[in-house]
C-alpha cells in the first residue's frame, strides 16, 4: 500500500515507547503532507543529537559536553550523592528542587538473568567517585521493583564500609491516594517507612 520510504519511515517511528503501527502512520502522514519543514528540522536535530551528545564524563548522565551542568555546577553539595537508574530520574528529582548534590546514573539495574552485573552498572567508578569526592551521604532513588530494591542494597553493602551515611528514598501511599485502592505491597511500606510526627 505505501512505498519503500514510507514504509521505511512508519517503522522507524515505531521505535519510540508507546508509538504503535497506526500512530507511527499518522505520524509519518502528519510529516510528509503537512510539516515538511518540521520533519526536516526533527531529521537534523536527530542527527544532531546522535553525533554530539554522549555520557557526562562523571555522573553519566546524557549531555554533550564533558560534564553535564550539574557536575559543572560549583555551588552544588558535593559531599551529597543521588543515585538513579536512568538520566530521566535525574531530570525528575532535579524538578522537585528539594536535592542541591551530584547524581551517578547507573543506566540499568542489577539483573543476572540479563547479564547485568555490577560492572555493567559501573559500580567499581561509583566507589571511585565516592572516595574521591569525600561523599558523606548517599541517597539511593532506584525504582520500587526486585530489581530496584536488589540494586539498592547491594549498593548498600557496597558503600557502607566506606563510612558513607547510605539512605534509600521513601515509598508508599501516593499523594491524593485512597486507601482501599493502593496495593498490599505499597502499603506495607508505607507502613515500614513511617515517620514521628
Amino acid at each position: 500500500m505505501f512505498s519503500p520510504l514510507i514504509k521505511e519511515l512508519i517503522e522507524s517511528l515505531r521505535c519510540l515507547p508507546g508509538v504503535g503501527p497506526k500512530s507511527a502512520q499518522k505520524m509519518a502522514l502528519y510529516l510528509l503532507e503537512r510539516d515538511s519543514q518540521g520533519a526536516d528540522r526533527l531529521a537534523q536535530s536527530l542527527r544532531s543529537a546522535l553525533d554530539k551528545v554522549g555520557r557526562c564524563s562523571q555522573c553519566r548522565t546524557l549531555t554533550e559536553d564533558h560534564l553535564c551542568p550539574i557536575c559543572a555546577d560549583e555551588e552544588r553539595n558535593r559531599s551529597r550523592l543521588c543515585i538513579v537508574e536512568t538520566p530521566a530520574d535525574v531530570i525528575a528529582i532535579e524538578s522537585t528542587k528539594q536535592f542541591d548534590g551530584l547524581y551517578f546514573v547507573l543506566l540499568g539495574h542489577l539483573s543476572p538473568i540479563d547479564g547485568i552485573g555490577p560492572e555493567e552498572l559501573g559500580l567499581d567508578r561509583l566507589e571511585t567517585i565516592t572516595q574521591q569526592q569525600g561523599v558523606e551521604e548517599v541517597i539511593i532513588a532506584t525504582n520500587s521493583t526486585v530489581e530496584g530494591e536488589a540494586t539498592s542494597h547491594y549498593i548498600a553493602q557496597l558503600l557502607k564500609p566506606q563510612g558513607i551515611e547510605v539512605s534509600r528514598i521513601a515509598q508508599g501511599v501516593p499523594m491524593g491516594g485512597e486507601l482501599e485502592y493502593v496495593d498490599g505491597n505499597t502499603l506495607a511500606l508505607a507502613l515500614e517507612g513511617r515517620k514521628k510526627l
